[in-house]
């Protein structure tokens, strides 16, 4: 049957194939390997330790107070384990336009493999210390600590399901505690913020009509405004790291992870900012770097735990803060397909991150949305 001309159309193939594009890794960034080479040489799991500290005190001539020593045992795991497993025919490639597509495929399970693992360190935003986070806090009503137990009793409180795990602190308390479970608007339990050893509260007793804060239960809405204070705040929680009885968080090598709607304020005419990059870090740019804001390198990242309705868990901290390791445990090559003609290509990959008690202070969140 006769059709006009021009109905079937000339087609030609570009011999490059279009990239996956991905954001920049930051996962090394944001973390530390220091016990990276004795897990790869043992196992899955590291028992690391370190001796808790003890007091100098004022001597009066009187016999003196022993201090016994204690040591503190955090357990580095290895429990993320990942794989690729693909194949390509030689049929395939006879047939197909495009001759070599392995390095393509390659980069791009690379990529794949970064992104992942950069979710995953950021999914530890719970890690960071009771009283280390910036948001909208929680002060309606006042309560009784059962001494004992760290049993909330509160009158005119609002407690939700959603303060489980933010920091709790009421007038009497000298530090911060975390809240461990919830059963209604005026009862919870709070605990010691420690997951390296038995969950204990060891606050005392705190009588009725004491005032309260609950950090950072909602999100607080950044806007041109307030962006410079909410970072400084944040600074200010890493700065007062050894004012409130933890080891002091350095200066230098402090990070923040801002989603992309942070720029966008910041572009937006916000406060006393002004992006600007010293040349020392001009290769991080590559990796998403922004600007450095109140001594943080800024980061833009899509991979945060959130969104800008319920709020972003965006981080900030020093590389201390997280221990991580990762090995490939086995990559191999199987030449011959069983019952076919090709390659299939495969590897194991592990990898684990941990924040250990006495580091949980390394690293501050910013609970919000942006708006702009």
């Amino acid at each position: 049957m006769a059709s006009a001309r021009a109905t079937t159309l000339a087609q030609g193939f570009s011999q490059r194939l279009m990239l996956e594009v991905y954001d920049k890794a930051l996962t090394d960034e944001i973390v530390n390997r220091d016990y990276e080479g004795e897990i790869n040489e043992i196992g899955s799991k590291l028992n690391i330790l370190n001796i808790a500290r003890i007091s100098e005190k004022t001597y009066t001539g009187s016999n003196l107070t022993v201090d016994d020593l204690y040591e503190n045992n955090a357990v580095l795991v290895i429990d993320q384990w990942k794989s690729f497993y693909w194949r390509e025919k030689t049929i395939d490639n006879w047939q197909s336009y495009i001759k070599d597509l392995h390095s393509t495929v390659v980069a791009q399970k690379a990529e794949e493999r970064n992104k992942n693992m950069d979710t995953y360190v950021f999914g530890f935003y719970t890690d960071v210390a009771a009283g280390n986070r910036v948001g909208t806090d929680v002060t309606t009503g006042t309560v009784t600590v059962d001494v004992t137990t760290g049993a909330v009793t509160g009158s005119g409180t609002t407690f939700t399901a959603a303060m489980v795990g933010r920091g709790f602190k009421a007038a009497g308390h000298t530090g911060w505690y975390r809240v461990k479970t919830f059963t209604d608007t005026t009862h919870i339990v709070i605990e010691d913020d420690l997951d390296d050893s038995v969950s204990a509260y060891t606050g005392g007793a705190i009588g009725a009509g004491a005032t309260f804060t609950v950090e950072a239960v909602t999100p607080v809405a950044i806007t041109t405004t307030n962006a410079l204070s909410k970072f400084a705040a944040l600074k200010m929680k890493l700065d007062k790291a050894e004012a409130n009885g933890h080891s002091a968080v350095p200066m230098d090598g402090r990070w923040a992870v801002v989603p992309p709607e942070f720029e966008t304020v910041v572009t937006s005419g916000a406060t006393g900012i002004s992006l600007h990059i010293p040349e020392v870090y001009e290769e991080l740019v590559k990796k998403g770097m922004l600007s450095m804001l109140q001594g943080f390198k800024i980061f833009v990242s899509n991979r945060l735990t959130g969104n800008n309705t319920d709020g972003y868990h965006c981080l900030a901290g020093h590389k201390n803060w997280m221990t991580f390791a990762e090995k490939v445990l086995e990559a191999t090559i199987e030449e011959d397909l069983q019952g076919n003609f090709g390659s299939a290509f495969k590897d194991l990959f592990v990898y684990g991150g941990k924040v250990t008690d006495s580091r949980r202070h390394f690293a501050a969140e910013l609970f919000a949305t942006f708006t702009y």
